[in-house]
């Protein structure tokens, strides 16, 4: 099993320098060369396992022998260990052929744990293995941050540097980040959006000097490990409502793209899905190219889903590799063409085919805050205001002919106590944060503030890392 990159400029790699490298080295996202393929009986095979044990069973064909099957089956045991529910990826119903996948059952309570407590601990191997250490540079919305700190911390062969933008995220997603005080974990907040840390932190990957004397890598979705590990809770929540003999769609609140993605991944494999509803909040540039065919970017907004506040969807560019029949150049093209002008049109025959699968429904912050009232009050579920957009796209999606009839599945993206001023705003009760994070808002930070400005950042991991030394 080798990797290419959407690019095609850079060499295939097996999965475990795909895993250090991140991103390619001509600025493309790795893919599989080939999909591995889960029959109907394979599937049925997953019925009533654990957790981990589906999760090494769906995992196992991407590793392409770089991970003994004893190692990765004791870090897939480890990762999971320390979730909240025994299912580590609970199904609650929401009604008549509609479920709720409750994916914040992790240590920092956001669908990303079930990713990156794995990703952390495969770095840790493959780094002990060759003698390694790496700088991972990542960017984050929300989510990605925490659980990528949370899955680094104290590790021996890592630093990380996490870029946010500043006064876009919510407080506790911030604090989850900034009371981590761990010598290996720096924090930036910047001034600027996402896709402005997003655009920084790929800058410093296409900076060859400064990427080979940190050894940077990355562990946020542009990592194809966190797509991997991402696939596994489309297969267990599938085979818990009996796939392969019932068809299933899923509603993602999507901001990246990475985690429908996965969905989509999970169905090039095999699995039944018949639809995948995309959420999109005021920053709706995916729900726009499911009506028009066109993508086109517009101001970033700030709303009461922060992780859903981009433009630049990463992992699409996985997605259009596809569509594209895995023609590199055409797709750098393209790409070019929305960077530089701000729009692309990729052919209506691709975007037809992206229409059979994806269907996409948006929410203002008004919408959003009528949806968790709602979904409180005829179901008593508590949800947070991405995984309300997500509900609300799933059901006014349902309707279109491609769901057929499919039982939906809803992804809880993140615990309610993440948001608690918008869910107390749409609810009328603040939801608590677990006892083990209950002093949260006492602990002491650890953060710089810097402009949106490459060299300023470059100029602070560099600091940090003499420092480092320096110790």
């Amino acid at each position: 099993m080798n990797y290419v990159s959407t690019r095609g400029q850079a060499p295939a790699l097996p999965f475990d320098e795909a895993l250090l490298a991140g991103l390619a080295s001509d600025g493309g996202l790795y893919v599989p060369e080939a999909w591995p393929r889960f029959s109907r009986a394979d599937i049925r095979g997953l019925r009533g396992l654990p957790y981990a044990e589906l999760a090494r069973r769906v995992m196992t064909p991407f590793l392409g022998g770089c991970v003994g099957d004893d190692d990765f089956a004791t870090m897939v045991d480890d990762a999971y260990a320390a979730f909240d529910h025994p299912a580590v990826a609970p199904l609650v119903q929401l009604g008549a052929d509609t479920w709720l996948l409750e994916l914040f059952q992790g240590p920092t309570l956001s669908f990303k744990d079930y990713a990156l407590q794995l990703v952390g601990r495969l770095f840790d191997h493959v780094l002990a293995r060759r003698g390694q250490r790496v700088t991972i540079i990542g960017a984050t919305s929300g989510d990605t941050g925490s659980a990528a700190i949370e899955a680094c911390r104290d590790r021996e062969a890592i630093d990380i540097f996490m870029l946010h933008p500043k006064d876009r995220i919510s407080e506790v997603q911030r604090r989850q980040m900034t009371t981590v005080l761990s010598d290996n974990v720096h924090n930036a907040a910047i001034e600027g959006t996402f896709d402005d840390c997003q655009d920084l932190a790929k800058a410093m990957f296409n900076d060859a000097a400064l990427s080979r004397r940190y050894n940077f890598s990355a562990v946020n979705s542009i990592n194809w490990a966190r797509i991997m590990a991402q696939t596994v809770y489309y297969f267990a929540a599938a085979v818990a409502l009996g796939a392969p003999d019932r068809r299933l769609a899923f509603a993602v609140p999507t901001g990246n793209f990475g985690n429908v993605y996965a969905a989509y991944a999970a169905r090039k494999m095999g699995l039944g899905v018949r639809r995948l509803a995309i959420g999109s909040n005021a920053n709706d540039i995916l729900t726009r190219f499911m009506e028009s065919g066109a993508m086109e970017t517009r101001p970033v907004a700030a709303t009461l889903s922060p992780a859903m506040d981009i433009q630049i969807a990463s992992n699409f560019e996985r997605l259009l590799f596809d569509v594209y029949g895995g023609k590199g150049a055409a797709l750098v093209r393209a790409m070019e063409r929305l960077r530089c002008d701000g729009r692309a049109d990729f052919g209506k025959a691709r975007w037809r085919r992206i229409r059979k699968v994806f269907a996409g429904h948006r929410l203002d912050d008004a919408g959003t805050t009528a949806a968790m009232r709602r979904i409180h009050e005829t179901t008593g579920v508590v949800v947070d205001p991405h995984t309300a957009v997500g509900i609300a796209a799933g059901e006014a999606c349902r309707g279109d002919e491609g769901f057929g009839g499919a039982a939906l599945v809803c992804i809880a993206t993140a615990h309610p106590a993440k948001f608690p001023d918008a869910v107390e705003a749409a609810t009328g009760a603040r939801p608590a944060l677990p006892p083990r994070l209950a002093d949260l808002q006492g602990r002491p930070e650890r953060c710089e503030v810097l402009p949106n400005d490459l060299g300023a950042v470059g100029d602070f991991v560099a600091r940090r890392m003499a420092e480092r030394r320096a110790a």
